[in-house]
């Protein structure tokens, strides 16, 4: 019997629909999704979590980036 979970959402970086749909829904351009992809393999949540976190900031760069605007 195969181990594989068929319940968690799998991106196909070769399907343009889903492409488009991903891009969409994680707000990303269809590079930074296919960088994603290779990086954490195709699970949509791995793929959402490694996304969120290559655009998070620390307080400090917040507060930089807050200084710098004044």
């Amino acid at each position: 019997m195969a181990d594989h979970d068929s319940a968690t959402p799998r991106i196909d970086k070769n399907d343009s629909t889903q492409i488009e749909r991903w891009t969409r829904e994680l707000n990303v351009t269809a590079e930074q999704l296919t960088e994603a992809i290779a990086k954490v393999g195709d699970k949509a949540a791995d793929v959402e979590l490694y996304l969120k976190g290559s655009r998070s900031s620390t307080n400090s760069d917040t507060a930089e980036d807050a200084a710098k605007v004044k």
